[in-house]
């Protein structure tokens, strides 16, 4: 998950053309990560950049980190981590941001596979019209021939079947057991990681819980945490709202479970979380 020891530029021998050649990544994309502050170069009395070969290990970390869809941001955030050479710590940094594109690529191929559906049943409808050369084209020429009172998004005729709307989520935290399934090296873990996404927020109460003002660039990892809490503990409520550079968190829990919420996310300046704003 990483090497020991510090990872710095210093004492480098490689010129930009040569870690090329080495790594495979052209010389204008390692500018690039060097002006991004994602791999650090030293240079010579003449002003050339220069490598050491820890430079060959970073590259091969950003590499796999932008191959896992990770964004520049937190690539940049998990390469400080990893060059303290804590392995049990780049796992901690890691682990929320891989289940952020779990979910997101997850959403993802729900929807390809709606859509590949919906096209495979167009096809086939298509392929079983006759062909009729000397005749101008009907309604059911298009896309299944309900004409214009079908759907236009092939995926939304592909199930037209009416979706139940989920119970309210206000009423499943509200009586879910203020009981959590984690143990207590679990609970301290889950607490630091909660910790280190929510620092630095800007919190104000709102009626039985706290809403929490965070960079929209945390979205992935308080969502990714937000789902995981939601597991063990269900009788917390969470709300995310991203409002261009800004991420919203509400959270909500029960009477009974204030001090767990407390303890997890903080108060407003001057107060508890239970709130009438």
């Amino acid at each position: 998950m990483g090497t020991s020891g510090t990872h710095t530029a210093g004492g480098g021998t490689m010129r930009i053309s040569q870690l090329a050649a080495r790594s495979g990544v052209p010389a204008s994309t390692l500018r690039f990560y060097g002006s991004a502050g994602l791999l650090p170069a030293g240079r010579t009395p003449t002003g050339y950049r220069v490598y050491g070969e820890d430079a060959l290990a970073r590259l091969s970390f950003i590499g796999l980190a932008k191959r896992l869809g990770l964004p520049l941001n937190d690539i940049s955030e998990v390469l400080a981590v990893w060059e303290s050479g804590a392995c049990a710590e780049v796992k901690a940094a890691l682990r929320p941001r891989v289940a952020a594109r779990i979910a997101v690529t997850g959403a993802r191929a729900a929807e390809l596979a709606a859509l590949t559906g919906a096209l495979h049943g167009v096809r086939d409808r298509l392929d079983a019209l006759p062909d009729r050369a000397a005749e101008p084209c009907g309604p059911e020429c298009g896309f299944g021939g309900a004409g214009a009172a079908e759907a236009a998004d092939p995926a939304e005729a592909a199930d037209p079947a009416p979706v139940p709307a989920p119970a309210p989520a206000e009423e499943r935290w509200r009586t879910a057991p203020v009981a959590c399934s984690l143990t207590s090296g679990g609970l301290d873990a889950r607490a630091a990681e909660w910790r280190e996404a929510v620092a630095g927020a800007v919190r104000r109460a709102v009626p039985d819980g706290v809403r929490l003002t965070l960079p929209a660039e945390r979205a992935g990892t308080v969502a990714a945490l937000a789902a995981a809490e939601q597991r063990c503990c269900p009788f917390f409520d969470f709300r995310l709202h991203l409002d261009g550079a800004a991420l919203h968190l509400e959270v909500r829990a029960p009477a009974e479970a204030a001090g767990l919420l407390d303890g997890l996310f903080g108060g407003p300046e001057g107060g508890g979380t239970r709130g009438d704003a």
